[in-house]
C-alpha cells in the first residue's frame, strides 16, 4: 500500500496457528478498513524458528500471492533483525540450549545461518537477540519485503530451515495399500 506499513499484530500461539492466520488477516484488514485487492505483496518472516509455524506462514503467504496474483516475499528472522545496524550478530532461541546466529555488516549477510549451543554464542560485540515474540521484528520484514519489491527482487518464499525437524519416521513399517480394482 504505496510502501507504508498499515498495521502489525503479533499473536503468539502455542496451538491453531493454521486455524487462525487467515481470521487473524481479515480482521487486521476490516480494522483498518482495507481489503485484500488493496494488496501489492506479502511479506511473510520464513525462521528459523517453529517448524510447524514456519510452514504454515509460508504455506498462507504462497496460498494467498497465487489466490491474490500479488507477489509474497521472504525475510529471515535473523536478516530482519541487522536490519539498520552495522557490524552484528543476530541470534534467536533455537531450543534445546542452542540458538541460531548470522553475521551481518551493514544489513548484509557476511555468514550462513547456522546453529550452536547456546553457551556457545558470543557474548561481546554487537550482538542483536530476538528475546521475545513481544519484539519479534515485523516492522523490519515488511520493509526488506517492500524494499526487494520495489527493486524487483522477487522469488516465492521458503522455509529457512537449519537444523532438521524434530519430528521423527515410525519405525514400524508403513501400512500397504491394496488396490483391488
Amino acid at each position: 500500500m504505496g510502501g507504508r506499513i498499515v498495521a502489525e499484530r503479533v499473536e503468539p500461539m502455542a496451538k491453531g496457528q493454521a486455524e487462525n492466520l487467515l481470521d487473524l488477516l481479515n480482521d487486521m484488514l476490516a480494522a483498518h478498513e482495507r481489503t485484500w485487492s488493496d494488496l501489492d505483496a506479502l511479506a511473510v518472516g520464513v525462521g528459523p524458528g517453529n517448524f510447524t509455524g514456519i510452514r504454515i506462514s509460508v504455506a498462507a503467504a504462497r496460498g494467498l500471492s497465487f489466490g491474490l496474483g500479488i507477489p509474497a516475499l521472504g525475510v529471515s528472522t535473523l536478516e530482519a533483525l541487522a536490519r539498520g545496524k552495522g557490524a552484528v550478530t543476530t541470534l534467536c532461541d533455537a531450543r534445546r540450549d542452542q540458538v541460531y546466529l548470522q553475521n551481518f555488516e551493514n544489513s548484509a549477510a557476511t555468514s550462513a545461518p547456522s546453529v550452536i549451543d547456546a553457551a556457545d554464542a558470543p557474548q561481546s560485540g554487537q550482538i542483536v537477540r530476538l528475546e521475545s515474540a513481544d519484539t519479534f521484528p515485523i516492522s523490519a520484514i515488511a520493509h526488506i519485503a517492500a524494499k526487494r519489491f520495489t527493486a524487483k527482487d522477487i522469488s516465492p518464499p521458503k522455509p529457512l530451515y537449519i537444523r532438521a525437524a524434530d519430528a521423527a519416521l515410525p519405525s514400524e513399517p508403513l501400512p500397504e495399500i491394496i488396490n483391488d480394482a
